[in-house]
């Protein structure tokens, strides 16, 4: 639900009922830039919905040059997943460490309310020269002095993670780094990349 590229299925392979879509809200017709597609599914899992993998192609998609998706900035559709995020995850916890101290982890640091950044104990990763330095000042920051979140290897971090990490692009390095602590996704951790 927290990836990069919104819902995990495409709008038009949605399948519910009339009185399920009528629950739900329909979508938010706000006009060109409006993400009414990921509003809905946003909507739909608040509200209880689930979402069923059917692991069979059911439609093929072409984007065009005047498709309403290009309309929508980047910006709105992250400040949009954040939301979320800080809604359905972050409310309910104290504090929390940030796996990936590099621009993506940054990013979500920035991006979180005030309130959420204070419940930041740490960022985690394994560049070595990033450990080394230490910790991350936020520059931005009004408070003074400027907040110093540390930076520590994840070996040494604590649960639960926010994961700003892609998958599949460490050749499973990644991968057996997460599952060699045995951490329960949903739980431990959510993926936010």
């Amino acid at each position: 639900v927290f990836t990069s590229h919104g819902p995990t299925v495409i709008m038009p392979t949605w399948f519910c009922s009339r009185e399920w879509f009528f629950h739900v809200g329909k979508f938010d017709e706000g006009g060109k830039g409006v993400p009414e597609d990921l509003l809905f599914f946003y909507k739909h899992i608040q509200k209880g919905g689930e979402v069923f993998r059917v692991n069979q192609c059911l439609l093929l998609y072409r984007y065009h040059p005047q498709a309403a998706s290009h309309s929508i900035l980047e910006e709105t559709i992250w400040n949009h997943r954040v939301r979320f995020l800080e809604d359905r995850v972050l409310s309910s916890w104290t504090s929390f460490t940030i796996w990936n101290a590099g621009k993506q982890g940054k990013k979500l640091y920035r991006s979180l309310s005030s309130a959420n950044r204070k419940k930041v104990t740490a960022f985690c990763d394994v560049d070595e020269k990033k450990i080394t330095k230490g910790f991350y000042t936020y520059e931005e920051s009004e408070e003074r002095p400027k907040p110093k979140i540390p930076i520590w290897h994840f070996r040494d971090a604590s649960p639960p993670l926010i994961i700003c990490m892609k998958l599949d692009l460490t050749g499973g390095a990644f991968e057996t780094n997460l599952k060699m602590l045995n951490l329960k996704e949903g739980r431990d951790y959510y993926h936010f990349n």
